[in-house]
């Protein structure tokens, strides 16, 4: 006496057929700034601290590149290489929630993690200082 054959087969060989779903997440609303001078400019422009990172901000002059860019970094007083790329990587997500929602086209942005703070802060806590940052840094108030 054979087996019956396994339904699940016929529902894997259907799945594989359907297209794949789009990504949730498209890629970011912003190019991520990889220069010496663009991140040096944005450091000689508007600041503002929060509880888990420092951001600098600069409006571009109007001959420059449109849309929005982002920079991040993080000092070794952050850590060792893998504490200053985790710190970054969490910088790098909130901004991808955050800068798209409050981000303004024709400016810069500079995200500098904080040792001891950057990296071990409950995310939701990242991105509402963050959002807090950059409604200073645009004038918004609190």
């Amino acid at each position: 006496m054979t087996p019956p054959e396994a339904p699940a087969d016929d529902a894997r060989a259907s799945e594989a057929a359907q297209p794949p779903a789009a990504s949730p997440c498209p890629g970011p609303a912003y190019r991520v700034m990889r220069n010496r001078p663009e991140f040096l400019a944005a450091a000689r422009a508007r600041r503002c601290g929060a509880g888990s990172m420092n951001v600098q901000a600069r409006r571009r002059d109007p001959g420059e590149a449109e849309g929005i860019r982002v920079g991040f970094t993080c000092s070794k007083k952050v850590g060792n290489a893998v504490a200053r790329n985790r710190a970054k990587r969490r910088l790098r997500e909130a901004a991808r929630a955050v800068i798209p929602e409050l981000g303004r086209d024709g400016w810069d942005y500079v995200l500098i993690g904080r040792p001891d703070a950057t990296a071990t802060r409950d995310f939701e806590a990242l991105k509402d200082d963050l959002r807090q940052a950059l409604r200073k840094l645009h004038g918004g108030g609190k």
